[in-house]
């Protein structure tokens, strides 16, 4: 079988080590194998590196296991050439031996180039994609707490999403603070209408007519806070993604055109 590789080196990812099997020439054609383990602290990592980059190690492999390998993977990629390999096609390769550990048969494959590596973004790609992921959750969370809200408002007897499209726009905030600090009479709060709201004051009267009980205000109070918190760090989110993707604005606005594409 050819080799491909002379000098590599396979990676068994875990959560606090990694075991790595290097490979290099030996007597015979047959590689001089040497394992050792290490740490993931980043010092233990970098130990890891200069072990590799000594002994003229060119391509390392590892598995795509969890979040594990990202580490890795981050400190190694400017010195070689590293490959992530899903765990199932590694287990699809016939002919492993029993006895053979995981950064043996890994740095094996690799040696004879039969792994397949997953596709890996550059580092500005990951960087953005963590925060766009993030991003995504935030704004999640932030409808998980506007329908806890509306849970505590109607629990209280508080119509008002059934006359206001926008429980939490300019008008009902307003409300809403006010209901927070106290403020029980109807016809007050549904003063503190704004714009084509104020059209509809009879309903808003009818619909802030409730119970709110001090459990209640509590609950209104920290999940408002709650919901500026999120606002404030998608906010920040953005204009960090706004920032990075400055460089990409023109093929931004071009797809940005294309039918059913949109920001």
């Amino acid at each position: 079988m050819e080799i491909l590789y002379t000098r590599c080196c396979g990676l068994d990812v875990h959560k606090r080590s990694v075991v790595a099997c290097l490979l290099t020439p030996g007597e015979g054609g047959q590689p001089t194998k040497e394992l050792r383990s290490f740490g993931t602290m980043t010092a233990e990592l970098w130990a890891l590196a200069d072990w590799l980059a000594a002994a003229g190690c060119t391509h390392v492999a590892m598995e795509a296991t969890g979040v594990y390998w990202k580490p890795v993977y981050n400190l190694l990629e400017d010195r070689f050439t590293v490959l992530v390999v899903n765990a199932a096609h590694i287990k699809a390769v016939p002919g492993r031996k029993t006895d053979v550990r995981d950064a043996e048969w890994i740095a094996d494959l690799l040696r004879h180039g039969l792994l397949r590596a997953s596709f890996v973004p550059d580092r500005p790609q990951r960087e953005l994609r963590e925060l766009t992921r993030y991003r995504t959750t935030l704004t999640r969370e932030r409808a998980s707490e506007r329908s806890r809200i509306q849970k505590t408002l109607e629990g209280a007897g508080i119509k008002l999403g059934d006359v206001a499209s926008d429980v939490l726009g300019r008008s009902g905030r307003h409300m809403l603070d006010a209901l927070v600090s106290g403020t029980t009479d109807a016809t007050v709060l549904a003063d503190l209408a704004k714009g084509q709201l104020r059209t509809k004051l009879p309903q808003l009267e009818r619909a802030l007519t409730g119970q709110v009980g001090p459990h209640q205000r509590f609950l209104l109070a920290h999940q408002l806070a709650h919901l500026d918190d999120l606002e404030q760090l998608i906010d920040q989110l953005s204009q960090e993604i706004a920032e990075r993707l400055r460089p990409f604005e023109d093929k931004i606005v071009r797809l940005d055109a294309m039918t059913g594409v949109g920001q």
